[in-house]
């Protein structure tokens, strides 16, 4: 069946409706008594380099199917230029929202954890970072939040590993080509004369018109206490990123989408109405190659930083992202069932 292709539609009733979520989602969030999940701080060392991560204090989380069932563990995968301490705030929120347990990694090269050699980056060895933590955790399964290059490392990880796959959550991802073909005023007047430069200048310009977006909310001292620290360490290794930039300028992985979908792994992508880094069109050509509909979000590109508990408001409160839900935990069912199998047979021999 074909799937319809939703680009962003703004009107008064789109904007009542989000403020009328996020109010919902503010009272139910007050009136709850538990206290607030913490992200603990940790470090662990794959092939003798340093990986900066943390994960949700929710020790005695549980699954859906009962107290003694093991948590739903959830990675969620930073950007380029970021770290995993950015996107601290968002995963207390789904911790404490929906139960589930997060782990927040620093892929190498970002956020204090050292880079991979130049000859090793790519998209296979940054995905591996996030099974050896799942590995280290103790973590079976795992849904995947993966923004802007995050996006690709969780199509990468789906691909490699999708047995230990119960969704995505892809957010303003790159894996796909179309947001290299940068389009505008600026490409206009600079392609004749600097075509090499013109597409550069476009997405440089895109950043600097999505920044303020970070500045819009109620909590700015927050927003900016949970950036800087990562954003000083990128600054001062900035030339660890630059491999991994020129790899990402370089990758198109409609291939390993292809995979995902073959797999049946739950997949929704969701995308801020202002984002020019990542734009509408990379949005159409995802949600053409995974037969879902895009979750169009008040933002830019980065619109989970300064409002961390729009997720949750997603998940919980919106059509797209309870059928997700369901999704996961049927899809968590399922392999559940594969692994005490696996294991029962393991014991009789």
């Amino acid at each position: 069946m074909p799937v319809r292709v939703q680009l962003p539609q703004f009107s008064v009733s789109f904007l009542r409706d989000g403020l009328s979520n996020i109010k919902r989602a503010g009272r139910n969030r007050a009136s709850t008594g538990h206290r607030s999940v913490r992200m603990v701080p940790g470090k662990l060392t794959v092939d003798g380099r340093r990986l900066r991560y943390a994960v949700s204090d929710n020790e005695r989380a549980c699954g859906p199917e009962g107290p003694d069932s093991p948590p739903v563990w959830a990675v969620n995968v930073h950007g380029f230029f970021a770290g995993g301490g950015m996107y601290w705030r968002e995963s207390s929120h789904l911790a404490h929202s929906l139960g589930w347990r997060l782990v927040n990694p620093s892929l190498p090269g970002f956020g204090g954890s050292d880079p991979l050699p130049w000859e090793d980056v790519n998209m296979e060895q940054i995905s591996h970072q996030v099974l050896e933590l799942l590995d280290h955790l103790d973590a079976d399964h795992a849904v995947l939040l993966g923004h802007s290059m995050g996006g690709a490392v969780a199509v990468q990880f789906a691909h490699d590993h999708p047995e230990r796959t119960l969704g995505i959550v892809y957010r303003d991802g790159v894996a796909t080509p179309a947001w290299k073909k940068r389009r505008g005023v600026l490409v206009a007047m600079l392609a004749p004369a600097l075509p090499d430069v013109a597409g550069v200048a476009d997405l440089i310009a895109a950043a600097l018109l999505d920044t303020p977006d970070l500045l819009i909310g109620r909590r700015l001292t927050s927003t900016m206490r949970g950036l800087w620290p990562d954003a000083r360490r990128n600054l001062r290794t900035m030339g660890r990123t630059l491999p991994v930039g020129a790899m990402l300028m370089s990758i198109d992985m409609r291939e390993e989408l292809r995979h995902v979908v073959e797999e049946e792994i739950p997949f929704l992508p969701v995308w801020g109405c202002f984002d020019r880094i990542v734009n509408a069109s990379t949005a159409a050509e995802v949600s053409k190659m995974v037969k879902r509909n895009v979750v169009w979000v008040p933002g830019g590109h980065s619109w989970m930083l300064p409002r961390p508990q729009g997720q949750v408001d997603v998940l919980r409160y919106l059509e797209q992202g309870r059928s997700f839900l369901e999704d996961v935990h049927e899809r968590r069912s399922r392999l559940l069932g594969s692994d005490n199998a696996w294991s029962r047979l393991r014991a009789l021999r």
